[in-house]
């Protein structure tokens, strides 16, 4: 991708990327949020472990198949869309705070 010049397609693409962070970033906060629910309530450690086995690897292969495939750009628009998500999921935390 030429520094100087961005096509709208290499734009949509990085909004697909980007989109597709929100999304892995939203199933990344869900599983944390229920791990942990599964911890705090001492119940179920063999599954809580499992979901935090399967976050870790989600994220992993999701980033290392976007920087592979997409380059610097792409693995940087979709850490953004982590990013975003996990601001989302702390205020949705927040509120339910008394």
């Amino acid at each position: 991708m030429d520094p100087q010049r961005v096509t709208p397609f290499a734009a949509l693409t990085l909004f697909g990327y980007l989109a597709l962070g929100l999304v892995v970033g939203a199933i990344y906060f869900a599983a944390m949020w229920q791990s942990a629910q599964l911890f705090a309530g001492a119940k179920q450690t063999a599954r809580a472990i499992a979901l935090v086995t399967g976050r870790f690897a989600l994220i992993v292969l999701v980033l290392g198949t976007v920087a592979v495939r997409g380059g610097g750009g792409a693995l940087l628009a979709c850490a953004l869309g982590v990013v975003i998500a996990r601001c989302v999921a702390v205020r949705r935390v927040r509120a339910l705070m008394p």
